[in-house]
């Protein structure tokens, strides 16, 4: 029985395998400093393939540099053996809500959540740290060995991320800020869809770098544009210029597929030679970009249904899961080849690609920061929290940018305003759009307001924050159609469920050999368990999830069967036979739960025969 991987994905493996694609040639095998062979780039033919826009050398070049830059690259690739440990007493209707607020530090959440939100979010709105001298910003562990990380990331917390004060006085300034942003932006933008927006606020003093290293990775030619918003509504008399600086700014870029990249501009590839209603239209890439053990859901035969043609499925699969790809379909965006051995593409059209903002100007003075202000204030208390952005600064993007079941994420959470927004909105218009927070446990000021009210840290406030607010919109008029989906489950970034020698027994010694009778940690729950399988399956965090004790054992239906799992000990062949029954999509058993290895060898057998389709795992 396959073992689950229980780590985060090795990004660079992925981008290796991507190069393999184009230039099959270009990529190697080698033996690493272990002795394990591994896929290595040959940047030599990879050069000569690149022969004709070739820089190469101290040959002078536009780009944006700064010290750290290529460890920032490595530590935005490298797998981390974390995991997400579900708190159902903090939460608000865990079962059902499809809202998360995840607690930890956002690099670790952001690869966590590579797999399972993969190309699916909507929107990104983040408030960063501004980088004033003052602020805290993230210090990361930069590490040279892939393979040593994970090693490290595994157990070591005292060598983890930490929070420093970024003084002006440190000769590393930009480049600490740089350092912190630039892997965390990588990350985010594999989890937009194609036509997704991030949108991140920021002052004077990083606006310029953050524009470049946007241009780096979004593309400069999806840049949007600037908001300024004036955030303050009387003059600063303390400012040592004379000048008093009333806005800030939000940097919006869109995220565009590389084979999509661009065509706003090419213009005289948009044609309409069927004469479609719609406009001028090109035709478009919809293979994936994902593997079948990372996205099952996206790996299917594409039939034609008026020809029956099988067009099978691509090593990466599809673009879209099987309900879009048939909302597709219907709607006529795909274009089918005459024969089998061609790959169908869709319609991409020109009016759709112009319209992400509508009747917006660029300029926004309708709220201000004490208007964020009096609303924590009203929800917390007094001073529970400085500087918030107001509300409707942010639902005016959402409801700008996303539909009705979009998800928006914001991985610098604060005190969650964000999702305030979302909640807001989907009350006005019967939208079930959903939230992801993200918000590192930050210590609040022991002299601050917020402590002195019992708070201890940021994510304190922020869920605070949540469940009083969805208690004061469910007080008011709500739209009929909406779900009033005001809850959100609670995931913490922890260490893994699994024990060290899971991921290095090359290392075990012979003392520790009973270590291996049992490869989970101690006083990890089943619901632990459930959602470091959910994180290594990529199954949706915030799908519905029902527990039913089937012969004394705890079993848990994700979305029904989208997923069964059992970690309970003793498992005999009459409960696998019973669990067989559902034609789960996926199961999943502890690897030592099994009442003996007879049931073990079966497991496999017995699903073969009651449930074929269904996948079988431990862990």
């Amino acid at each position: 029985m396959d073992k689950l991987k229980m780590h985060s994905p090795n990004l660079t493996q992925d981008n290796i395998a991507r190069i393999r694609e184009l230039f099959p040639g270009c990529v190697t095998e080698a033996a690493n400093e272990d002795g394990n062979i591994r896929l290595y780039i040959d940047f030599d033919q990879l050069r000569q393939e690149l022969s004709d826009s070739l820089i190469e050398g101290p040959q002078e070049r536009y780009h944006l540099n700064w010290p750290g830059k290529r460890q920032a690259l490595l530590t935005a690739n490298a797998p981390i053996a974390k995991t997400l440990r579900p708190c159902l007493e903090e939460s608000v209707n865990f079962d059902t809500t499809q809202n998360l607020f995840i607690e930890g530090d956002n690099l670790d959440a952001l690869k966590l959540l590579q797999e399972t939100y993969l190309g699916k979010v909507k929107m990104i709105y983040i408030d960063p740290p501004y980088n004033t001298g003052n602020d805290f910003i993230y210090k990361d562990n930069f590490v040279q060995n892939v393979e040593g990380f994970l090693r490290r990331s595994n157990q070591k917390d005292e060598e983890g991320n930490r929070l420093v004060a970024n003084t002006d006085s440190n000769g590393r300034f930009h480049s600490d800020w740089l350092n912190m942003m630039y892997p965390r932006l990588k990350l985010a933008r594999t989890l937009l869809q194609d036509d997704g927006v991030i949108l991140i606020s920021i002052d004077d003093g990083e606006q310029a770098n953050l524009k470049k290293v946007c241009n780096e990775i979004f593309g400069a030619d999806n840049f949007i544009g600037f908001f300024i918003w004036k955030s303050r509504v009387s003059e600063d008399t303390r400012a040592k210029t004379g000048l008093s600086t009333d806005h800030e700014y939000i940097d919006c870029y869109k995220n565009v597929d590389g084979s999509l990249r661009g065509a706003e501009k090419d213009l005289d590839k948009f044609d309409n030679p069927n004469n479609d209603p719609r406009g001028p239209w090109r035709n478009a890439d919809i293979t994936g970009l994902a593997t079948k053990d990372k996205r099952p859901n996206l790996h299917y035969d594409l039939i034609d249904p008026s020809t029956g043609i099988n067009y099978g499925c691509p090593p990466k699969g599809w673009r879209f899961d099987p309900n879009t790809m048939a909302d597709k379909i219907s709607e006529g965006r795909i274009i089918w080849p005459n024969s089998a051995n061609g790959r169908p593409r869709q319609k991409l059209f020109l009016n759709e690609m112009e319209s992400i903002f509508k009747n917006i100007s660029s300029v926004i003075q309708t709220v201000s920061t004490s208007d964020g202000t009096r609303e924590s204030n009203a929800l917390l208390g007094e001073g529970a929290f400085d500087f918030p952005k107001p509300t409707r600064l942010i639902e005016l993007f959402v409801e700008q940018v996303t539909t009705d079941q979009s998800t928006v994420v914001d991985f610098f959470a604060g005190s969650s305003v964000t999702a305030n927004a979302v909640m807001n909105l989907n009350q006005r218009d019967g939208g079930n759009r959903h939230f992801i927070m993200v918000q590192l446990p930050e210590p609040c000021n022991e002299k601050s307001e917020a402590y002195k009210a019992g708070y201890k840290n940021i994510p304190e406030i922020a869920k605070e924050r949540i469940r009083r607010a969805g208690k004061k919109i469910l007080e008011g008029t709500c739209h009929e159609n909406w779900n009033k989906d005001v809850g959100f489950r609670v995931l913490k970034v922890d260490t893994s469920n699994m024990e060290d020698v899971y991921y290095t027994p090359d290392t075990i010694k012979q003392s520790q050999l009973t270590l291996l009778t049992d490869n989970i940690k101690p006083h990890r729950t089943s619901e632990d368990l459930l959602f470091q399988v959910l994180l290594d399956w990529g199954v949706d965090l915030s799908l519905p999830i029902r527990k039913e004790k089937i012969q004394g054992k705890l079993v848990f239906f994700v979305d029904e069967n989208a997923l069964v799992a059992c970690f309970d000990p003793k498992v005999n062949e009459e409960l696998v036979k019973e669990l067989a029954k559902y034609k789960p999509l996926r199961v999943v058993f502890r690897d030592n739960g099994f009442a003996s290895d007879a049931v073990k060898i079966n497991v496999e057998q017995i699903f073969k025969q009651l449930s074929p389709n269904s996948e079988v795992r431990s862990i």
